[in-house]
């Protein structure tokens, strides 16, 4: 098995990829490795047809240029998934070895790549048939009277009269950061929640990303990975950013969310152990459940319990002018935001399964989500690029906190944590 060294952290991948081809390999992780390769051209191949797919790839530039110049036919592309699915063969699911779970994360890899090669060819599924196929997971289904008991409930606590999406909009206005705040507030909050995860979890010394502002986009922010521990985070500031977007954006994209992730799985599988299957990133695969859900369930990793109350009170409500008095009472409205976070998934199903318009998806939205009419239209624009991806935020969040805390003390749960960003796990290894 290939092992490279911190001494090489920022050699480039045709580099790597040399000096493990010169190192003693046992021939069963030569016959992975051969599959993990395949694997990583396949999904770069699938790149050429969809722009969206590959999130990230830092593997050899000269599998990059070779997906490029060969533009592999549709079919062809599911000819060799194929010939690689053949060649792996089923692995128990009670096996939990690094080789097991090495086998079985590219096994279901595969069959999600296979899943978005059939859809980029004209085939059609409904919501919960494509996030099973894509996300390894289907998310519960509520009807309008689960969102509305949570809305009857806020139209007793918030200020005024009238509907409750106008009556939450006037609310929230008080807790918008203004634009010439939100650099110090943003960075402010990152350095906060870096201070938080590397009590915890060790990083890489030269790990680092940067931060800069976007409009026109159809989400909140984005972490494009480029590699050799760097992130680029892109936040949208198109819309008004409320206070506690700082966190959960800091948390989310950055620690101990998918830039820790994603510096992680490079530090321990891609350099120490060779495998490059996570040299690259599809989106529409179960690797982004397992990374938006762990990144949703890190804003509650790093400020547990009260702590984020009370530190937002004390230093970003200051920092970005706003009345730091009303923070119980805003935190109070936003606890039961978090029960209509399902809301946005069933806008999405009823909507990808061609029983409402768009423009009935965001009225839907407004009505169950409580979201602003541009909120929710953008929240559509969501819907139209990326589909059922929805469900890896909530039922991500749901099913990563049920795996981390399960009979764990809180210091065990940041090893759990840990272990879940830097090991091949799938989403359905988390109900075991």
């Amino acid at each position: 098995m290939c092992v490279p060294t911190k001494v090489g952290l920022l050699v480039a991948g045709a580099a790597l990829a040399s000096s493990c081809a010169t190192t003693r390999v046992p021939a069963s992780d030569q016959r992975m490795n051969a599959i993990a390769e395949s694997y990583v051209k396949l999904v770069l191949a699938v790149g050429q047809h969809d722009p969206n797919y590959v999130d990230a790839y830092y593997g050899p530039p000269a599998w990059k240029a070779s997906a490029d110049s060969a533009k592999l036919p549709l079919d062809e592309i599911l000819r060799r998934a194929d010939a690689a699915l053949a060649q792996l063969g089923d692995v128990p699911p009670e096996r939990q070895d690094l080789p097991s779970l090495r086998a079985r994360y590219l096994r279901t890899q595969l069959g999600a790549l296979r899943a978005r090669v059939r859809m980029l060819q004209g085939e059609r599924f409904t919501f919960d048939e494509e996030s099973k196929a894509l996300y390894d997971a289907v998310a519960p289904t509520h009807d309008d009277a689960y969102f509305q008991r949570v809305i009857d409930t806020l139209a007793r606590i918030l200020p005024g009269t009238g509907p409750v999406p106008e009556r939450m909009e006037a609310f929230r206005s008080a807790f918008v950061i203004p634009r010439e705040k939100l650099d110090t507030v943003f960075s402010t909050a990152i350095e906060e929640c870096e201070r938080r995860t590397q009590r915890y979890l060790v990083l890489p010394p030269d790990e680092r990303f940067t931060v800069e502002q976007v409009v026109d986009k159809p989400w909140s922010g984005y972490n494009w990975y480029q590699g050799h521990f760097r992130s680029l985070i892109q936040v949208n500031v198109e819309l008004p950013i409320y206070i506690d977007r700082a966190v959960d954006l800091a948390c989310h994209e950055g620690y101990p969310g998918h830039h820790v992730y994603n510096t992680l799985l490079e530090d321990h599988l891609v350099r120490e152990r060779g495998w490059w299957e996570y040299s690259v990133y599809p989106l529409f695969s179960p690797q982004s459940l397992i990374a938006e859900g762990s990144a949703n369930y890190g804003i509650e990793m790093a400020f547990p319990g009260s702590e984020r109350v009370e530190y937002e009170k004390t230093v970003l409500f200051p920092l970005a002018g706003l009345d730091a008095s009303r923070a119980d009472a805003y935190y109070a409205v936003q606890e039961l935001m978090r029960e209509l976070t399902y809301a946005g998934n069933e806008a999405a199903r009823r909507y990808l399964n061609g029983e409402i318009t768009a423009a009935q998806a965001a009225e839907w939205l407004v009505r169950y989500a409580l979201s602003s009419p541009e909120r929710a239209r953008q929240r559509v624009r969501f819907f139209d690029t990326y589909r059922s991806y929805v469900i890896n935020y909530n039922l991500g969040q749901d099913l990563v906190k049920a795996y981390v805390e399960r009979g764990a003390t809180r210091g065990e749960r940041w090893r759990r944590f840990g272990e879940l960003l830097s090991t091949p796990r799938l989403p359905s290894d988390l109900a075991r």
